[in-house]
């Protein structure tokens, strides 16, 4: 079975569980690997790690075609494209 129909197979046992949890989990595990440290630009560390992946599988689940992507993600295509150059995915 491909990637792509393994994303759709909804016959997986269990509810779903809401992407806010396991986002709370990773920040949950992030903060207890600073071990005290502060780290004074979390929301733009956040961010980044969150839009990378973000981009990069909403790109592969629609073929690359930049314009689906920018639409189904709710930007502009421009602001994908620039987006893209910066975390250097193009």
């Amino acid at each position: 079975m491909n990637a792509a129909a393994d994303r759709n197979d909804t016959s997986r046992a269990g509810p779903r569980v809401p992407l806010r949890d396991h986002v709370a989990t990773s920040i949950r595990r992030y903060l207890g690997d600073l071990n005290g440290c502060d780290n004074g630009d979390l929301y733009e560390i956040a961010l980044r790690e969150l839009e990378i992946p973000l981009f990069a599988e909403v790109l592969e689940h629609c073929d690359g075609n930049q314009s689906r992507a920018a639409s189904m993600l709710g930007i502009h295509r421009a602001t994908l494209r620039k987006k893209l150059r910066e975390y250097g995915l193009a």
